[in-house]
């Protein structure tokens, strides 16, 4: 009996997920009831509350999935060296890439603006970490360059999934890091 209630907590939970993706493609969270989330699932109100308290609830709840999957997965390697930072990056755009409909959905114009501060911050725990030890500087132009190096990774990101994913995650890594570690001087 406990396994049929998981199995349909888990699908009703699926058909919300993918509603309120759907919803995002077109509009922001804001606009998004729960009428229309229950209409996409079909499911009845009451099951809805069961599980979220409102459409943010839900969001934040896909959101924090994500995020605990990237975390998971960047915090299972040891990265210590340049190659290795470059390995990081690949797999988090693999990552991403296996992901890509959710992620280019939350890092979209309708998705939430703090998932990317968070994305961000995920970035700079794994990645920028190392990159600043490497490149010793004063504290206040390190946070400058990590914002800087990040933010522009994190576009390059939106407009790699937005062009339908055109390079692999490796050469796409190679990439930023080249950006990175070499700025815009240096030729590819």
């Amino acid at each position: 009996m406990n396994a049929k209630l998981d199995r349909r907590k888990k699908y009703t939970r699926m058909m919300l997920k993918e509603s309120v993706m759907t919803l995002l493609k077109e509009k922001q969270i804001s606009s998004i009831t729960v009428k229309e989330l229950c209409e996409l699932a079909d499911i009845n109100r009451s099951t809805f509350y069961s599980h979220y308290a409102d459409p943010f609830d839900l969001l934040t709840k896909i959101e924090e999935e994500i995020l605990t999957d990237m975390r998971q997965t960047l915090g299972s390697y040891n990265f210590s060296e340049e190659e290795e930072a470059l390995q990081m990056t690949e797999k988090l755009l693999e990552y991403v890439a296996d992901n890509r409909d959710v992620c280019q959905i939350l890092l979209s114009e309708h998705g939430d603006p703090q998932f990317q501060q968070k994305v961000m911050k995920i970035t700079e725990e794994f990645i920028m970490k190392h990159w600043r030890s490497i490149h010793k500087a004063d504290q206040k132009i390190s946070e400058y360059m990590s914002l800087y190096v990040i933010s522009g990774s994190l576009h390059v990101l939106k407009e790699w999934l937005d062009n339908g994913m055109d390079k692999s995650p490796q050469e796409m890594a190679e990439l930023i890091n080249h950006f990175t570690n070499y700025g815009l001087s240096s030729p590819l």
